[in-house]
């Protein structure tokens, strides 16, 4: 068969595997291999499929992902996501949609130490929404602000999108992490912005709050979430410095909230246990996903479509910016239906080079594909991300 015909078969078969509902890793897999199958023989296509995984489940650059969400699930465990929400709300309470601001200022502080915008929506939304719903907050409000902040977790650095997206273009993992670090503060104060005119123009939906509190009673409530601060500065202040490779200040950062953990004797075995299996649940998945994602990214390279398209969107007379707008919008879309994982896996190995071809700096492009991936999780319908922060929270439609 022709290269490019494979190609184009094999991305079709790739679509119709997920829309009849295959897990996204095991459909990449698949593809790959038959792919590679059909182009040079099954028994070529055998071990390149095994090569794949197993130098993914060995790579050393990957450790960086389960402990980037240990990070975030000791955090969760030992208190520091309950203190960080109550020391934003503390200095927000006055303020039109006080509790709304809070939800995205803890969401955004949290972020700093979890990677993860599973864990961020899910870990906050535990917390804020029975807070918004005693304080009779607008339910779409309230459901709209946790799911909109807990698409921080995956922009702002430490972030297993910008780990993923360098494994991926092979591009630096640290300097990925620092690029989105003002984006992603940026976004939450957008964000922010968001809540406080909503509040403002329709105040029935955010009840406002008159309590005054103390100015030594806010920096009490900060200082108690003194921990969470460090792990920032410790993960990304020596990454930056280059003291630490991303991976070892992943390492760095889990064993300091590791320790913390057990001084706050705050968690039992029980929560210890279950942050382990979490972490491993969602390292796992990840590392099936990019497994899949090597032999599917060998496939398509036999088939230069990639080089291809690439020559194509070169060669069309438009601006190279309508290609990029068409194709952003393309990543919201897809945002409805998959996770921002699996579409960094279906998508960069025919999108990148060409987005190397046209010019753009692919530091740039990895900032702004992330931050339309989240935007897709949150735009209905469906919005997944919404039912992600509802995890142990139950509220009326």
């Amino acid at each position: 068969m022709d290269p490019m015909t494979a190609g184009v078969a094999g991305s079709a078969l790739l679509f119709v595997l997920l829309i009849l509902g295959m897990p996204v890793g095991l459909a990449l897999a698949l593809t790959g291999f038959m792919g590679i199958s059909v182009l040079i023989s099954p028994e070529v296509a055998m071990p390149a499929l095994a090569r794949s995984f197993y130098s993914t489940f060995t790579s050393y650059s990957l450790t960086v992902i389960p402990l980037f969400v240990l990070m975030g699930e000791l955090a969760s465990i030992c208190g520091l996501s309950k203190d960080i929400y109550f020391a934003a709300d503390k200095w927000a309470r006055r303020l039109p949609g006080g509790l709304g601001l809070a939800t995205i200022g803890a969401c955004a502080g949290f972020s700093t130490i979890c990677g993860s915008s599973v864990a961020t929506a899910a870990t906050l939304g535990k917390i804020a929404l029975p807070e918004m719903k005693r304080y009779g907050y607008d339910e779409k409000l309230s459901s709209g602000t946790v799911a909109a902040g807990g698409a921080l977790g995956f922009l702002i650095p430490p972030s297993v999108g910008f780990v993923i997206y360098g494994i991926l273009t092979e591009l630096s993992i640290g300097k990925l992490l620092i690029a989105g670090f003002l984006p992603g503060f940026m976004l939450a104060a957008a964000f922010a912005g968001i809540v406080w005119i909503w509040a403002t123009v329709k105040p029935q939906a955010a009840p406002a709050s008159f309590e005054k509190v103390p100015f030594k009673e806010k920096i009490a409530a900060l200082t108690r979430a003194w921990e969470l601060i460090a792990a920032f500065f410790l993960v990304m202040g020596g990454i930056y410095a280059g003291v630490f490779t991303p991976t070892e200040a992943g390492a760095a950062g889990a064993f300091f909230l590791f320790l913390t953990a057990i001084f706050r004797k705050k968690a039992s075995p029980k929560d210890f246990l279950a942050a382990f299996q979490s972490t491993v649940k969602i390292s796992v998945m990840t590392f099936i996903i990019l497994g899949g994602a090597d032999i599917f990214a060998r496939f398509i390279a036999l088939t230069l479509l990639p080089q291809k398209l690439a020559a194509v969107l070169a060669a069309l007379e438009v601006s190279r910016y309508a290609v990029l707008a068409i194709i952003l919008a393309g990543y919201l879309v897809l945002g409805c239906f998959l996770d921002a994982v699996s579409m960094m896996a279906l998508t960069l190995p025919v999108i990148f080079p060409a987005i190397l071809e046209m010019g753009f700096d692919p530091l740039w492009f990895g900032v702004i594909s992330v931050l339309m991936m989240e935007a897709g999780l949150i735009t209905p319908p469906p919005g997944p991300q919404y039912f992600r922060h509802r995890r142990g929270v139950r509220l009326s439609h």
